[in-house]
């Protein structure tokens, strides 16, 4: 399990696994440890392929121990702008697909960023506001990019940004298009929550996975904190954990010490 300490404790750890399927049982059971203190928990929602384990997990503990998360609200990370929020693609349908249905979350309690045209105007305001009013996430699950992003906030990203309107590099670009029909229908722009957003939860869990997240995973962890790494922030933050596997892992210079570190964990850090 992840460690569990006293709200006052620091706690910045990174946890080896053998792979996603043992990350995902670590952060879910993270988390319904929480709901079990907060039944109205506020979970900050990734999407990709990273937090799929966690949301997995999840679904199967929910379903078999019959727990009761009706009272559990969301708030995704990003949006792109002008995409319909019925296109498959759309983090709306995305999130509605992948954590609302199988969860059994009530869709009403679950938020995504505005990207209608009409709204975007105002869309990073309206999301800071709702979010304020939940009393704020409590933990907030994470992927990082190739590039070393978080949420939507490409390399140059304020450290101290919120909830906003982004230009997509085309390099998140190329590596979102297998979600498209075409590289050309991923859009340009984006509403994503900022770095300061982020930082504002009470609890982090960044996950990582394969050999193409090491370079960007070293950087968040090890490297200097950075606009050029906008995951590095993450080392602002009293309480991360970061769940990776062994590629993903593979360039981190005191990975020896993580793994050590983790095997060593006295029972009064689990409390």
């Amino acid at each position: 399990m992840i460690p569990r300490v006293k709200e006052r404790a620091a706690l910045a750890q990174v946890v080896v696994v053998e792979g996603p399927p043992e990350a995902g049982a670590l952060a879910a059971e993270t988390i319904l440890l929480a709901l079990q203190v907060k039944p109205n928990l506020v979970l900050g929602l990734a999407t990709g392929s990273s937090p799929q384990p966690v949301y997995s997990e999840l679904a199967s503990s929910i379903r078999n121990q019959h727990i009761d998360v009706s009272h559990v609200r969301g708030f995704a990370l990003d949006e792109y702008v002008g995409l319909s929020p019925d296109h498959p693609a759309s983090y709306h349908s995305t999130i509605h697909r992948e954590v609302v249905v199988p969860l059994g979350l009530d869709p009403d309690l679950v938020l995504v960023p505005r990207g209608n045209i009409t709204e975007v105007s105002h869309a990073g305001e309206d999301f800071e506001e709702r979010l304020s009013q939940s009393g704020g996430v409590d933990i907030q699950l994470l992927g990082v990019g190739s590039n070393g992003h978080v949420g939507f906030n490409e390399p140059g990203s304020s450290l101290a940004s919120l909830t906003r309107v982004k230009t997509l590099a085309e390099q998140t670009r190329r590596d979102n298009a297998r979600f498209f029909d075409s590289p050309e229908e991923v859009p340009t722009h984006c509403v994503t929550q900022g770095i300061g957003t982020i930082l504002r939860a009470k609890r982090i869990i960044l996950l990582a996975f394969g050999a193409s997240k090491a370079q960007a995973l070293s950087r968040a962890v090890e490297g200097p904190i950075t606009s050029s790494c906008p995951a590095s922030a993450i080392q602002l933050h009293p309480r991360v954990t970061v769940l990776a596997d062994l590629e993903a892992a593979s360039q981190l210079t005191q990975l020896d010490y993580y793994q050590r570190a983790w095997r060593s964990k006295p029972e009064w850090q689990r409390l």
